[in-house]
């Protein structure tokens, strides 16, 4: 729950700067920038919960996903920003609440581009 809490934060926070005068400065960068991360590294931890919490959300090559905790955070880190920042490379597959779970992040990467995209376009032209 916490981790949503704070995902929710940035995203208010990008908001804010989206209806700012100057939409493309380098704070408004840093602040997309720091939600990206936010995003990649809440996501990871929901995932890496769940595989602490013996739920199986990730198999890799058809097996659960085995070893120590930071060969499991790691892997959640790299399935997140893959998840996130692409279509994935399938060496790593969700099941069960993952896939949700994987649904919801991938829909958010592919979403937050084109409204970025669309406000800077909006910003330009209500500019002229």
């Amino acid at each position: 729950m916490f981790i949503a809490v704070c995902i929710f934060m940035n995203f208010k926070n990008v908001v804010v700067a989206c209806f700012q005068k100057n939409f493309l400065s380098f704070d408004t960068i840093i602040i997309i920038t720091y939600l990206y991360l936010s995003l990649l590294i809440g996501f990871g931890m929901i995932y890496l919960i769940c595989m602490e919490s013996n739920l199986d959300v990730l198999s890799e090559a058809g097996n659960s996903l085995t070893g120590d905790y930071f060969d499991k955070l790691f892997t959640s880190l790299y399935f997140s920003a893959v998840t996130l920042f692409s279509v994935g490379y399938g060496d790593i597959v969700p099941i069960g609440i993952g896939r949700l779970l994987a649904v919801i992040e991938a829909l958010i990467g592919y979403i937050l581009p084109a409204v970025f995209l669309a406000r800077t376009v909006i910003g330009i032209d209500n500019s002229k």
